[in-house]
């Protein structure tokens, strides 16, 4: 899509939010031979500047550097929760709807790139306040744990990081990034469970509950495709 319309007066830049920096990133980002730009945010800065609470999540803003669409899902969808967790295999009606939504999300996506202000998929500025979710001081109180435990960990003062990193993903059960950051870094989930273990267990733990939530975007497939857990 990006070689479509790169001379669209387009760029994208991709960053990763790994707090374990560019050695566990930089397999990721070579394979993917991406020509727009890529960082590595060891900090996890876009994640606070943009309130984003999970990944892949984008944000889209014109050339005057006004927010068009606010932090949301990029293109992923819930059904990868019906996989199956021995083989990693996803049923065909889940990997459908998987499918239709990277497809929309990436049809938007270029529609603006080509279109700009006209596209159907870009907010005016009342729709984009509209779906902007401000952080409040919880947030930020959230994230001075999670820096202060990332840089306590860097450090090798690893017990006391564990402290202010559960802190921050108990403060905000939410963010997946910092959940999954924090047990990255600790290789260990609550009560010493296995750390993918942990996650499966907190993903089940939604039941209904969405994981990504949908974008509003014409065409995105809202239902979960899979059945929750009761």
């Amino acid at each position: 899509m990006y070689n479509d319309v790169k001379d669209q007066d387009f760029m994208i830049i991709a960053v990763a939010e790994e707090s374990r920096g560019e050695e566990t990133a930089r397999e990721f980002v070579d394979e993917a031979k991406a020509e727009y730009i890529t960082l590595i945010d060891r900090e996890h800065h876009i994640a606070d500047l943009y309130n984003m609470v999970n990944v892949p999540q984008s944000v889209w803003i014109d050339e005057q550097g006004r927010i068009v669409r606010p932090a949301e899902t990029a293109g992923s969808h819930d059904s990868w929760r019906a996989m199956n967790r021995e083989d990693m295999s996803v049923p065909d009606d889940a990997a459908a709807l998987i499918a239709t939504a990277q497809e929309t999300y990436v049809n938007a996506v270029r529609d603006w790139a080509v279109n700009g202000a006209s596209s159907k998929h870009a907010f005016s500025a009342e729709q984009a306040r509209a779906h902007l979710e401000l952080p409040d001081a919880n947030v930020a109180l959230t994230n001075a744990n999670f820096r202060l435990g990332q840089y306590l960990h860097a450090k090798g003062n690893t017990d006391e990081a564990e402290i202010f990193l559960n802190t921050a993903s108990q403060l905000r059960p939410e963010s997946w990034n910092i959940y999954r950051q924090t047990m990255n870094l600790k290789e260990l989930g609550p009560m010493g469970l296995a750390a993918d273990e942990a996650f499966f267990e907190k993903v089940d733990g939604l039941g209904a509950g969405r994981y990504y939530p949908p974008p509003d975007m014409e065409g995105f497939p809202k239902e979960l495709g899979f059945e929750p857990p009761s």
